[in-house]
Formats: C-alpha cells, structure tokens, sequence
C-alpha cells in the first residue's frame, strides 16, 4: 500500500502554515501555532484519530484568532484529501457517538467528495483559553469545505462546561475520520461508491 501522507504549505498576508500529516500514523502531534488551547485540541485529534500530525504556523494574532483558525482548517482539510489520494478501499463513511463528562455529541462524517456542514454547537461563553468559541465551528467548516466531505455534529446534551463541548467535538471528529479513512480488508481497493470515483 502507497504512504498515505501530505504536506501542505500556505502563505497569506494573514498566515504562513506548514503542515505534515500521516493518515496512517501512531497518534503523534507536534503543533506550533501560538494558540495554546487549539494546540491542545489537534493534539487530542492525532491522537483519537491516530494520524501523525506536525504543524507550524505564524498567524496576525495581533488582531485576533479568526484567520489563522480558519487557515488551519482550510490547510488540514486539504492535507486529509492529499493523502487519501483516490480513496481505494477506504471505508468512506464514520461516525462517534462520544461522551466528554456532562457532554453527549454526535458526529457523522461522509468522505465521499461532496461539501455539507450541519453543527447545532451554541457557545455559552466567549472564549476557553486563546481561543474565541465561535470559531471551534469555524474550524470544522473550513476543513469540511477543503476537505470535500460532510461533515455533521448534534449535541444530544449540551452540558454545562465549554471546554467538554468543544473538546468532545473534536474527539467526536477524531474517531469518525479515523473509521471512514481505515482501509476495508475486503474492499480489495475498490472505491466505496456506485459512481467508480469520488
């Protein structure tokens, strides 16, 4: 089987983005971003997702979180569709049923080259550590977009700490991605779709 890698380079006026990904890691994250809690968060990806994952990046944190978020997003949603390449004998769908303490979220992934995004996440505050809220969402948005997948989140309870929420977010992602990107033994390389590609 071919490495199922990428690097991703992006340079803006607003963010400059080096990203090194290995769908078929150990779970390894090294991540430099200037934001200590989204730091934590692709941490706690690599490691549920079990993918290898190394970034730099430089953002104008200066005028605030947003594009360097967002940027982030853009750039780990293509580094997944380089590595996933043409997707033979991938399992294509994944879903997480997760609990983070207090909090129950759903999470459904479709890698089937089509962009959907559906998140019903309300903030109850403004920001966990460096991070602005609203952007977690943001984030997950500009991945699937890039990524070209849908991508679906339900909180069937809220609960009452923003960090579990966002957190059981991305751990929710986490084991999705790491289910529908797994190789099926018995799909002997076959594209998971009636149409031949996706």
């Amino acid at each position: 089987m071919s490495k199922r890698t990428a690097l991703i380079k992006r340079k803006t006026r607003e963010t400059q983005i080096e990203l090194k990904l290995d769908l078929d890691g150990g779970g390894n994250c090294d991540c430099n971003l200037g934001l200590g809690f989204l730091e934590h968060m692709l941490e706690l990806l690599a490691r549920h997702a079990r993918i290898d994952l190394k970034v730099k990046a430089r953002g104008d944190l200066k005028v605030d979180d947003h594009h360097l978020t967002e940027d982030l997003g853009i750039v780990l949603g293509q580094a997944l569709g380089s590595a996933l390449g043409k997707k033979e004998g991938i399992e294509r769908y994944g879903s997480s049923v997760l609990p983070m303490d207090e909090v129950l979220v759903v999470v459904a992934l479709d890698l089937g080259g089509r962009f959907a995004f559906s998140c019903d996440y309300q903030p109850q505050r403004d920001q966990v550590g460096d991070l602005a809220c609203e952007l977690a969402p943001h984030f997950f948005k500009s991945l699937a977009e890039a990524l070209r997948c849908n991508l679906h989140f339900r909180f069937l309870n809220a609960g009452e700490n923003e960090h579990h929420r966002i957190e059981a977010m991305f751990k929710g992602f986490a084991r999705s991605l790491r289910m529908a990107s797994r190789i099926d033994p018995e799909a002997k390389g076959a594209i998971p779709s009636t149409k031949g590609v996706l």
